[in-house]
C-alpha cells in the first residue's frame, strides 16, 4: 500500500515566477536588492528554477517605461547572481512577436541564464517552433508556454501539441492565463499534454492564475495527473490576482530538499512592504473575469480607477446583466 499524500515524487520541479510575472504590476522595475533576496530566497529554500524577467526587445519596448528586468540582459542579470554558483537554474520568458530572439537571446555559454521560456498564442505557433529550435541550438533548456488555453479549440490545442512535439522543448505548459479553469479541465488539459508529451519524451507543467481562487487547488489537481513542472510565486505576487503562492506549494509536495522558512522571511521583508505600495490578490473583478474567461485587463484597469470598489458596475459592463 503507497501514502502519496504523505511521501513526495523527486521527479517534480518547482518554478518560481515572482519576479516575472510580478513585473507585470509595476513594469518590471524592481530594484536589484528586491531582485537579489528573491534570488537568495529560491536558492535557500531549494526551489529548481527562478524566472528572473522577460527578453523582450529594446527596439518595441521604451527603456525609460520599463525596468531591466523586461529585457534580461547580462550585465543585469549578473549584478545581482554573479555566475550563479548555485543549483538553482535561471529563466527567462521570451515572448514570440515582442523579442528580436536571434539576437537577443545569446548563446547559452555567454549567458547565465539555464531556461528559455518560449510564450505565444496559438496562432504563432509556427514562430514559436523556429524560437524554440533557435533557444535549444543555443544551449538552453526550453519550455513551450500556449497561453491563453481556455480561449482556443481542443482542435487547436491538438494542432498546435503536434507542431511542439517536432520541436527541442523539453516542456510543455498548460498555461491558465485568465484564472478560468476548474479542476476538471485542468485533469483533461494535462492528460491530453501529457499524452503528446510522454510519446516524445517530454515534460508536462502547469501555470495558474489565482482569478477564482483556485490556483493552488488546480496546481494540486496538475500534479494528480502527471504534471512535473510547476509554476508559483512568493505570497503569490503576479499580474492582477497573482499566482499559486509558493509557501503553499512547497508545503504541499514535503519533499525533504524544499525549506519553507526562507520564503517567509522574504514575503514577510519584501513582499509585505510591497503590498502597500501596489496590489495584487483575488479581487472581486479578478473573480468575475475569471468567471467570463476573459482577460483581466479590464479588472486591472477597474482596480486603479475611481470605481475599484463598485463591483455592480463592473459585472453589469462586463456581461450586460442590468
Amino acid at each position: 500500500m503507497t501514502a502519496p499524500w504523505i511521501t513526495y515524487r523527486p521527479a517534480l520541479k518547482v518554478l518560481d515566477c515572482t519576479v516575472r510575472d510580478g513585473g507585470l504590476i509595476n513594469d518590471h522595475t524592481f530594484d536589484d536588492s528586491f531582485v537579489r533576496a528573491i534570488y537568495e530566497a529560491c536558492v535557500a529554500a531549494g526551489i529548481d528554477y527562478m524566472e528572473v524577467g522577460y527578453k523582450a526587445s529594446r527596439k518595441l519596448f521604451n527603456g525609460g517605461q520599463f525596468g531591466v528586468w523586461k529585457f534580461c540582459e547580462e550585465d543585469d542579470l549578473r549584478r545581482v547572481v554573479g555566475d550563479n554558483p548555485t543549483p538553482l537554474k535561471l529563466a527567462a520568458m521570451a515572448d514570440v512577436g515582442r523579442v528580436d530572439w536571434r539576437t537577443d537571446i545569446l548563446p547559452k555559454n555567454q549567458s547565465v541564464l539555464d531556461m528559455i521560456r518560449v510564450a505565444f498564442y496559438a496562432h504563432q505557433v509556427s514562430e514559436a517552433a523556429d524560437m524554440i529550435r533557435d533557444a535549444a541550438d543555443k544551449g538552453y533548456e526550453v519550455s513551450a508556454n500556449l497561453m491563453a488555453v481556455t480561449t482556443v479549440t481542443e482542435t487547436e490545442i491538438d494542432q498546435v501539441l503536434d507542431v511542439l512535439c517536432q520541436t527541442p522543448a523539453a516542456v510543455l505548459v498548460v498555461v491558465d492565463s485568465y484564472g478560468a479553469l476548474y479542476a476538471e479541465q485542468v485533469e483533461l488539459l494535462v492528460k491530453k499534454y501529457l499524452a503528446a508529451a510522454k510519446a516524445v519524451g517530454k515534460e508536462v507543467g502547469f501555470h495558474a492564475h489565482n482569478n477564482q481562487q483556485l490556483a493552488f487547488a488546480n496546481t494540486i489537481e496538475a500534479i494528480i495527473q502527471g504534471s512535473n513542472y510547476l509554476d508559483a510565486s512568493m505570497g503569490g505576487l503576479g499580474r492582477g490576482a497573482g499566482n499559486c503562492p509558493m509557501e503553499l506549494l512547497l508545503s504541499f509536495l514535503r519533499n525533504p530538499k524544499f525549506r519553507i522558512r526562507p520564503l517567509y522571511k522574504v514575503i514577510q521583508e519584501r513582499l509585505l512592504p510591497l503590498s502597500r505600495q501596489v496590489e495584487w490578490g483575488p479581487y472581486v473583478q479578478y473573480n468575475i473575469t475569471g468567471q467570463l474567461n476573459q482577460h483581466p485587463r479590464a479588472a486591472i484597469a477597474a482596480r486603479a480607477g475611481e470605481k475599484r470598489d463598485d463591483y455592480i458596475d463592473f459585472y453589469d459592463k462586463l456581461t450586460g446583466d442590468i
